[in-house]
């Protein structure tokens, strides 16, 4: 009679033993196969005996094979199912480690949606074609943070100046607030070369987003030039405000990541005074180990902000 002991006390090495004397037919067979002795293959099958309980091999002696009992048969489709989600493991953890493969969760704003994060997405793609992003998008800093935070999402881009102490900051650069006009309007007429006189827009009827963080620094900075905006028209998409600079209905402050420049309809001036710009940046969790494929975005939205931003003034 076997002792029993508990599956609890089957280890990976006994597995692979059942698996190799099953294949092999013999003990000799599977230690010339792992690099064992006969006596530690013989050790490692009776070990496995005894934390099942039952006896796992027929061995009929001589020369004839050793064959599996139906416990035997039984524990070996086990055997085979761990090993292969261990070698599945294996090549997930390689896919993690390499960022190449797996799951990127990325927060972003509309703006950033629309002029940043196509190229990004694109070079990341092409870096690591299976790599599954998947974008989350909010209006405001503090809903971007709190997935973060959470663990919801493995990476976000924020509008700075921010600050906050759990997490890990990077600048990308700054985007300046600019005034689209009306093509041919007399608010375009008032224009002086590149600029409009910021006092301008304190009667015209303009058009904004509903409250979001965007539109909060741009009414605080219209307000610190004197200016109490009027909105006739609200909207939280980008193009939808820019159709409707365009069709006359009045001015739009807007981040300049957020116009379409290829736009014949309007016209994009720099204001005087200008609003302070805002500062595109983008946060990880600090204090916890990243994704690599995070860091690689990370890397990415570094080179992609160089090229489509402005330096962060110093």
């Amino acid at each position: 009679m076997l002792m029993f002991m508990g599956i609890e006390d089957v280890e990976i090495k006994h597995l692979a033993t059942l698996r190799t004397v099953a294949d092999e037919g013999s003990f000799i067979g599977a230690a010339d196969v792992l690099g064992y002795s006969q006596a530690a293959i013989s050790q490692q099958v009776a070990s496995l005996e005894r934390a099942v309980g039952q006896r796992l091999f027929d061995r009929p002696g001589g020369p004839r094979p050793v064959t599996l009992t139906p416990a035997g048969r039984l524990l070996l489709g086990h055997a085979k199912a761990i090993h292969a989600r261990l070698a599945l493991a294996d090549r997930e953890l390689s896919d993690l480690v390499s960022g190449t493969a797996g799951r990127l969760r990325c927060g972003t704003f509309q703006s950033v949606s629309v002029q940043l994060l196509p190229e990004l997405v694109r070079e990341m793609r092409a870096a690591a074609p299976n790599l599954d992003i998947h974008l989350v998008e909010q209006d405001r800093n503090d809903s971007l943070v709190d997935l973060l935070i959470a663990g919801e999402i493995d990476v976000t881009f924020l509008e700075g100046p921010y600050d906050d102490s759990r997490l890990e900051l990077i600048e990308l650069g700054t985007d300046p607030f600019v005034v689209l006009l009306p093509k041919d309007s007399e608010l375009a007429r008032l224009a002086k070369g590149r600029t409009l006189a910021t006092e301008h827009l304190a009667h015209a009827p303009m058009i904004g987003e509903h409250p979001c963080s965007t539109q909060e620094r741009i009414d605080q900075g219209l307000r610190d030039a004197g200016i109490t905006p009027r909105y006739v028209f609200r909207a939280n998409d980008n193009g939808a405000m820019q159709g409707m600079v365009r069709a006359g209905l009045g001015p739009a402050v807007m981040p300049m990541l957020a116009v379409d420049t290829a736009d014949t309809g309007i016209v994009i001036k720099a204001l005087d005074p200008p609003i302070e710009p805002r500062m595109i940046l983008i946060a990880l969790r600090k204090g916890s180990t990243p994704l690599p494929a995070a860091e690689q975005f990370v890397r990415i939205a570094k080179h992609e902000g160089r090229k489509r931003l402005s330096r962060p003034a110093r």
